[in-house]
Protein backbone atom coordinates (compact mmCIF):
# COMPACT_ATOMS: atom_id res chain seq x y z
CA UNK A 1 0.00 0.00 0.00
CA UNK A 2 1.22 3.50 -0.89
CA UNK A 3 1.08 6.22 1.25
CA UNK A 4 3.03 9.23 2.71
CA UNK A 5 5.17 9.07 5.80
CA UNK A 6 3.46 11.28 7.76
CA UNK A 7 0.01 8.30 7.70
CA UNK A 8 2.73 5.70 8.94
CA UNK A 9 1.39 4.58 12.10
CA UNK A 10 3.80 4.24 15.61
CA UNK A 11 6.15 1.26 15.40
CA UNK A 12 5.24 0.27 12.05
CA UNK A 13 7.56 -0.65 9.29
CA UNK A 14 7.79 0.82 5.31
CA UNK A 15 9.91 1.29 2.63
CA UNK A 16 10.92 4.88 1.02
CA UNK A 17 9.90 5.21 -2.45
CA UNK A 18 9.69 8.88 -2.80
CA UNK A 19 11.26 12.00 -1.89
CA UNK A 20 9.85 15.19 -2.95
CA UNK A 21 11.19 17.92 -0.21
CA UNK A 22 13.24 20.77 -1.25
CA UNK A 23 16.84 20.80 -2.13
CA UNK A 24 18.24 21.14 1.15
CA UNK A 25 16.00 18.80 3.45
CA UNK A 26 16.77 16.39 0.27
CA UNK A 27 20.39 16.99 0.92
CA UNK A 28 20.30 16.27 4.76
CA UNK A 29 17.91 13.52 4.64
CA UNK A 30 20.50 11.97 1.24
CA UNK A 31 23.19 12.35 4.41
CA UNK A 32 21.60 10.65 7.36
CA UNK A 33 20.66 7.54 4.50
CA UNK A 34 17.15 8.57 4.07
CA UNK A 35 16.55 7.82 0.12
CA UNK A 36 14.37 5.45 -1.54
CA UNK A 37 14.45 2.30 -0.46
CA UNK A 38 15.47 2.79 2.96
CA UNK A 39 13.53 1.01 5.99
CA UNK A 40 11.66 3.43 8.43
CA UNK A 41 10.10 2.75 11.26
CA UNK A 42 7.63 5.57 13.20
CA UNK A 43 8.83 5.07 16.69
CA UNK A 44 6.86 8.94 18.46
CA UNK A 45 5.11 11.43 17.49
CA UNK A 46 5.00 14.48 19.56
CA UNK A 47 1.64 15.22 21.85
CA UNK A 48 0.79 18.13 19.02
CA UNK A 49 1.46 15.68 16.21
CA UNK A 50 3.52 18.61 14.46
CA UNK A 51 6.97 16.18 15.17
CA UNK A 52 7.40 12.86 14.12
CA UNK A 53 10.54 10.35 15.19
CA UNK A 54 12.03 7.93 12.70
CA UNK A 55 14.26 5.17 13.02
CA UNK A 56 16.53 4.58 10.05
CA UNK A 57 19.65 2.53 9.41
CA UNK A 58 20.02 2.83 13.67
CA UNK A 59 19.17 6.26 13.74
CA UNK A 60 16.79 8.71 15.06
CA UNK A 61 15.21 11.34 13.28
CA UNK A 62 12.38 13.52 14.35
CA UNK A 63 11.24 15.73 11.48
CA UNK A 64 8.58 17.96 11.07
CA UNK A 65 4.69 16.59 9.62
CA UNK A 66 4.74 18.83 6.81
CA UNK A 67 7.91 17.67 5.54
CA UNK A 68 6.96 13.82 6.20
CA UNK A 69 3.58 14.75 3.79
CA UNK A 70 6.28 15.02 1.09
CA UNK A 71 7.53 11.51 1.33
CA UNK A 72 5.89 8.60 0.14
CA UNK A 73 6.22 5.05 1.51
CA UNK A 74 5.04 1.43 0.61
CA UNK A 75 4.08 -0.27 4.17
Amino acid sequence: METSLDQLRTDVQAVVTKIAVHEALEQRLRDFGLVPGTVVCCRYRSPGGQVTALELRGTVVALRTRDLKRIGVRC
